[in-house]
């Protein structure tokens, strides 16, 4: 899913405009970044959790245990 993909729907089920929806989605995704670099975990509710690994590469583990591959 691109992130065009992503607006539209957060948009579309929020009722605001695409604008609005890119901004919070693009505020969202700092967030994780911020929380990151300090060494914290980034939670997405009802999906998983970043973390930082060792390599320095964002590792993903989804709710319920299963492991996700390492973001870039």
């Amino acid at each position: 899913m691109k992130k065009q993909d992503i607006v539209k729907r957060i948009a579309r089920q929020s009722g605001v405009s695409r604008a609005e929806a890119a901004d919070r989605l693009d505020e969202v995704v700092h967030r994780l970044l911020a929380d990151l670099r300090r060494g914290r975990e980034a939670s997405l509710p009802g999906l998983g959790t970043f973390t930082q690994g060792l390599d320095g590469l964002a590792k993903f583990k989804r709710e319920g245990g299963e492991h996700g591959k390492s973001a870039r």
